[in-house]
């Protein structure tokens, strides 16, 4: 079966993966317990359930999604009708990362299996359980020669961007996001880097801050912190901060109970070099709230650092962990100034009431995406692309845009012959000004 041309083929090969992952949720949930202690909650709602969103998407739609679409034509070409056809660009590299690892790895394989490529899928070796699951659900529902995963560690990713390939899909860190760009511009391969940064969280004076807190807290908690559009640090107006410490503070109580060690809702650290990574960015004399660790378990609590100054460790670079630093600022100038110190980040979160002020922050910031009023919930909205800007990544995807993301749109333009307009040809003689005439009215 040719799963570039048939459409229906592809649709029924993803009919399969949505009934071979919809059966197997229970053991999903599983593998991500023992991996790094999600619970299943946070299993179903970031990992299970988008994946699921997006094959039900995909299904329904594939057959619009690959019609030629009709473009309206240019009036020097006339008479036409011009379209854009849809073509997989053919051989897909997928390389996920380990902090979603059934999502970030299954999303993106079904958007180029809907527009008719073959895949070839590198889960990552940091969550063994995940990714066998992974593996073993791709073996069940797909044709070797159509999808493949080949899983292992840094040395079967450099082997695997050795090759050849069409498109490229990476999710991870800037650092490894780099090697990838580069390796692909060997054979000028096209690519969609999905990475990270420093996310703002900005509080003024004027928003609810106890919503805030509330809100806060679920986004950058979540996953243990292990989440690329988590807010990585707060900046918030200098009056308003003891009031928000005191709910953050509060807000993490109630989540995660008086000891966060024995919440079932709260991850672990990935592994232990992760774990030594972000124990040695806490600053005792700078904890506010938190700051427990257990290097045996990988734990490492909720915790709230209070006025990190802007040349420690744990201003240095994406935190991507359960750490918070609260930075206060006093006016607008102030914002800028430590903002602008980082790169592009992936997301910037707004929380303030007064709508001039989100405005001028959504306005006067670069970034992928982000909230006003909340936090992470944008990568909900399938008709919102995801992606980054900058040192945050290039390209972006989800729902329709994931589609066209795995696909060349081809134009063509289809001429009739009833009509043949001679200006165009040579020899052009006094055509100049008859072009003129015509070229102003267009």
């Amino acid at each position: 079966m040719d799963f570039k041309t048939d459409i229906n083929y592809r649709r029924q090969t993803l009919i399969k993966l949505l009934d071979a992952i919809q059966s197997r949720e229970g053991e999903i949930i599983k593998a991500l317990q023992e991996d790094f202690g999600k619970s299943a909650f946070e299993t179903v709602l970031t990992e299970t359930y988008q994946v699921v969103a997006e094959l039900k998407r995909a299904i329904k739609n594939i057959h619009r999604w690959a019609k030629p679409k009709r473009v309206f034509p240019s009036l020097l070409n006339f008479p036409t009708s011009d379209y854009l056809y849809a073509e997989p660009y053919g051989s897909v590299l997928v390389i996920a990362p380990w902090n979603y690892p059934f999502q970030l790895a299954m999303a993106p394989l079904v958007a180029a299996v809907a527009a008719g490529n073959s895949v070839t899928l590198k889960p990552s070796e940091l969550t063994p359980k995940t990714s066998e699951l992974v593996a073993e659900i791709v073996r069940l529902v797909f044709d070797p020669n159509h999808v493949e995963v080949y899983q292992g560690g840094a040395e079967v990713t450099q082997k695997l961007l050795s090759r050849r390939w069409d498109y490229i899909f990476f999710t991870g860190s800037v650092a490894v996001g780099k090697i990838i760009a580069k390796a692909a511009a060997e054979n000028l391969t096209p690519v969609t880097l999905e990475l990270g940064g420093k996310n703002p969280c900005i509080v003024d004076s004027s928003a609810n801050i106890a919503l805030a807190a509330k809100r806060i807290v679920w986004g950058k908690f979540l996953n243990a912190g292990q989440t690329c559009i988590a807010p990585d640090y707060i900046l918030v107006q200098n009056k308003v901060k003891p009031k928000l410490l005191d709910h953050l503070k509060q807000e993490i109580t109630k989540a995660y109970g008086e000891n966060p060690q024995m919440s079932a809702d709260f991850a672990r650290i990935i592994n232990a070099k992760n774990w030594s990574r972000l124990a040695d960015k806490i600053d005792s004399d700078k904890v506010y709230f938190g700051g427990q660790i257990n290097a045996e378990t990988n734990y490492i609590a909720p915790t709230i650092i209070d006025e990190p100054a802007l040349e420690s460790a744990i201003m240095q670079d994406e935190i991507f962990g359960p750490l918070l630093p609260v930075i206060s600022y006093e006016n607008e100038q102030e914002i800028e100034t430590i903002i602008s110190k980082y790169e592009k980040p992936l997301s910037l979160y707004v929380f303030s009431d007064d709508k001039p002020f989100a405005k001028r922050m959504v306005r006067d910031f670069s970034f992928g995406g982000g909230c006003i009023n909340d936090t992470v919930v944008y990568f909900g909205n399938a008709r919102l692309p995801f992606g980054g800007v900058g040192h945050s990544g290039m390209g972006a995807y989800h729902g329709k845009r994931s589609f066209d993301t795995f696909s060349h749109f081809k134009p063509i333009v289809k001429k009739a012959n009833w009509l043949d307009i001679p200006l165009r040809y040579a020899p052009y003689g006094d055509k100049l000004k008859t072009l003129r005439r015509i070229l102003k009215w267009l």
